[in-house]
């Protein structure tokens, strides 16, 4: 039984040498590290396999659309453009013509839910199918 642990012991040291050699290894060819060419400055997912990412390539800036089967290039931006959007977002104050701060207009406001139980946005709650109802219809009207 004790001969069992002993050699279990020396199996787990061993395979942690061998993944120890092996990310030194892969740090010296500079696999799996960053390079510093390559920078993701923002990225947003649009859908479940869809997204639209912000990259810094050797002093380029280029928005990226990517999904499962392809890459696209969306837009090419310059370094400044990027640095007053990632104050803009930072401060949520825009400055206009005059130098006056405006506010930034809201998103979409949620709507609150009328019912306020233990089954509250839960599926089983009447209120939680009535509004997929409603969006599935507005998504369905043809216009």
């Amino acid at each position: 039984m004790s001969w069992m642990i002993v050699r279990l012991v020396f199996s787990l040291a061993f395979i942690a040498a061998v993944l120890f050699f092996a990310s030194k290894v892969a740090k010296k060819r500079g696999l799996g590290g960053a390079t510093g060419v390559i920078e993701v400055v923002a990225r947003q997912r649009m859908g479940r396999a869809s997204s639209v990412s912000v990259l810094r390539v050797a002093g380029r800036v280029l928005v990226v659309g990517s999904t499962e089967e392809q890459v696209t290039l969306l837009a090419e931006m310059e370094d400044d453009e990027l640095q007053a959007a990632l104050a803009t977002q930072a401060h949520p104050g825009v400055t206009g013509a005059n130098g006056a701060t405006t506010e930034l207009p809201a998103a979409r406001v949620p709507v609150p839910r009328a019912s306020s139980g233990a089954l509250a946005g839960s599926v089983l709650d009447r209120g939680t199918w009535t509004s997929v109802v409603h969006e599935l219809r507005e998504r369905t009207v043809r216009r």
